[in-house]
């Protein structure tokens, strides 16, 4: 509804908790102006989580005296007309220009749901408009009518306890903001007794009013629903079924994704060769051709996987499928200190921690909040997606195959469970360790499966994949530019006299020398530093700097690798990174570098390890606490380095 009014692109789901935030948009009607607030949803204004606290307090004046909204627009769901009207009459009671819009209609009317909207609007004493906000039906009608928006001289309240709660309250509007300023367990309890009273007494003017504006021929698509559920809820056929979609999931991001990704591959390639003949030769051209293009061409080859991965996520989440598996799960996650709406922000950390942290908002216990915030980066992101395709494919090559099924696949959807197993186990952990007394429950909406709408799938595919690229791309061009300084730049005299040899010498030993260089070049000097920490993880100097670049953002590591090997190889411009990594050997040795168990090594290390700054910082703003970020980096690091460390010597 917030998008077809403003013409923005807010992410939209078919199950609550996706809006944690308020979010703000504006559209203009006859020459007058609208700033449209999206709150985040709520089954009551008594609220049950952070993110219902968040919209309950922006309804009510003592708290939002700096924006005051003008009118109150309670979008519902018309096939769910009786369950949402107890929040529809509780906002009506705030005594605040309000209008009820009754978004999907065209839903409502397929279920052969009549709603006799004049009616309706009788009963609550507010303005009703029917809308279908996918294809914009009813919407202008809403728009010529919005400024029409009264207070109702309805009350669905009854007032006679609010006296002896406290002398000063003395409508439901003070009772509501009553009970986020009072901070006694005893006035919360008495808060909490008139809140049921209320609800009671709500629901038989409720039943009344639907009785009067509602009626139900049949109820062929929720029967539809309820024979679909018997199956994706069953306790064994349903899990077998989240376990056989994440299956099908990773064996396409890799049969779907080869063609696009070796066509991106291609262009980098002559685009290279092109720039770096056309351009005098010199250090201008080196930074273009082995510090810019390198690194960028490093994640831009990857965006074909991770448009594939948030294409997968979208259709999971608007066909409703993503609330079955938090309530199918429900029953698991308790057995490990948290509940099935963990699930949600759990699996939606398979695009990206930040945002899925900010959706713990939803779940009401602390504890469980606290622990599902810790352990959510450990499910594997988006961002580690361009490690694990270009470390699986130096293992593994396109052909390899077990029966039908591509290797790679297997491999990518072992780390994925590898993150959600070592999630739910640390969780186990946490809750031994944190204490709390608080009340467990868990309620969850199941909406109605519905056909995934492709517009929203492939708008949020577009805004992610943009948002990987210039988040990444940003911090990628800073680093490939100090990387290539660092790397072509040396304070030594030994650098001096190795880079007056190569220049001397274009063809003899050039490799050797090249190679040389970068090992004497103030990179060198920093991944000889640190050498001697990651050795024992089979890692050299030159992941080294990878790692620490990488802590920014998980999938700077690629552009890292492509700068450093670009910077420090004669080899043919043309090679692929995964080419220029498998043609690498160690001097000593004449052995390969990347072998299976350096590979290994470092995709359980990338599995798990705490890479990005973003995280950290989101978990000290949702927790209002350093402790907590800080327990979560040292944890996971150290969980990453050991189990990094023993599946190295265990395959070495």
């Amino acid at each position: 509804m917030f998008n077809a009014l403003t013409g923005l692109n807010q992410k939209t789901a078919n199950y609550p908790g996706v809006t944690t935030e308020i979010a703000a948009g504006q559209f203009t009607h006859n020459n007058t102006t609208f700033t449209i607030a999206d709150l985040p949803g709520t089954y009551s204004l008594f609220p049950k989580s952070l993110d219902e606290e968040v919209a309950c307090k922006s309804c009510v004046d003592n708290f939002d005296r700096d924006k005051q909204y003008d009118i109150i627009a309670i979008v519902i769901d018309a096939c769910n007309l009786k369950r949402h009207l107890l929040l529809a009459t509780q906002i009506i009671d705030l005594k605040k220009p309000c209008i009820l819009i009754l978004n999907m209609f065209d839903e409502a009317q397929k279920e052969k749901i009549l709603i006799d909207t004049a009616e309706l609007e009788k009963q609550l004493g507010i303005p009703v408009f029917p809308v279908n906000s996918r294809n914009k039906e009813g919407l202008q009608k809403l728009k010529d009518n919005i400024s029409k928006a009264h207070i109702s001289s309805n009350i669905f309240f009854s007032n006679s306890n609010l006296s002896r709660l406290n002398p000063k309250l003395s409508n439901f509007c003070d009772l509501i903001a009553y009970q986020f300023e009072t901070t006694d367990l005893k006035e919360k309890e008495h808060v909490h007794q008139i809140e049921i009273n209320d609800s009671i007494n709500r629901f038989k003017n409720i039943n009344y009013i639907f009785s009067k504006c509602v009626q139900q021929k049949n109820q062929a698509s929720s029967s539809l629903t309820k024979q679909l559920d018997t199956f994706f809820l069953n306790k064994i056929f349903g899990l077998l079924f989240f376990l056989f979609i994440n299956f099908i999931l990773f064996q396409l991001i890799f049969y779907l994704a080869e063609w696009p990704t070796q066509f991106i591959e291609f262009l980098f390639s002559k685009g290279t060769s092109f720039i770096a003949e056309i351009l005098p030769k010199g250090e201008i051209n080196d930074l273009i051709v082995n510090g810019l293009l390198a690194g960028i061409s490093g994640i831009v080859v990857f965006v074909p996987q991770i448009a594939l991965l948030f294409m997968f996520i979208g259709i999971l989440e608007d066909s409703g499928y993503m609330s079955r598996a938090s309530y199918m799960l429900d029953s698991v996650m308790k057995k490990i200190g948290i509940n099935g709406k963990s699930i949600i922000p759990i699996i939606s950390s398979v695009a990206c921690a930040v945002p899925s942290i900010m959706g713990t908002r939803t779940i009401s216990n602390w504890k469980e909040r606290i622990i599902t915030i810790l352990i959510i980066p450990l499910v594997s992101c988006s961002a580690r997606l361009p490690v694990y395709t270009l470390i699986i494919s130096i293992l593994f090559n396109k052909q390899s195959m077990i029966g039908p099924f591509n290797i790679q696949g297997l491999a990518l959807m072992f780390l994925y469970l590898l993150g959600f197993a070592s999630a739910f186990i640390a969780a186990i952990c946490l809750n031994f360790f944190i204490k709390s007394n608080e009340k467990k429950y868990f309620v969850i909406e199941l909406p109605k499966y519905r056909i995934p709408f492709i517009k929203n799938t492939i708008t949020m595919v577009i805004t992610k994949v943009k948002t990987f690229l210039f988040d990444a791309g940003k911090i990628i061009l800073a680093i490939s530019i100090v990387l290539w300084f660092l790397s072509n730049h040396g304070s030594s005299q030994q650098f001096d006299t190795t880079k007056t040899q190569l220049t001397q010498n274009n063809t003899f030993n050039k490799d050797s020398l090249k190679s040389k260089i970068l090992e004497e070049s103030y990179a060198g000097v920093l991944g000889k530093k640190i050498e001697p920490i990651i050795k024992p993880l089979g890692f050299d100097w030159k992941i080294g700097i990878a790692l620490i670049t990488s802590f920014a953002a998980r999938e700077v590591f690629v552009g890292t690798m492509a700068t450093i090997y670009s910077c420090g190889s004669g080899n043919n411009k043309n090679q692929t990174l995964r080419e220029q990594l498998m043609s690498q050997k160690d001097y000593k040795t004449n052995k390969p570098i990347f072998t299976p168990a350096v590979c290994w090594s470092l995709l359980i290390f990338y599995a798990f390890a705490l890479q990005c700054m973003s995280t950290i910082a989101v978990t000290y703003r949702e927790t209002k606490h350093w402790k907590w970020p800080a327990i979560q980096l040292i944890y996971i690091s150290v969980l990453a380095y050991t189990a990094s460390l023993l599946v190295f010597h265990f395959l070495n």
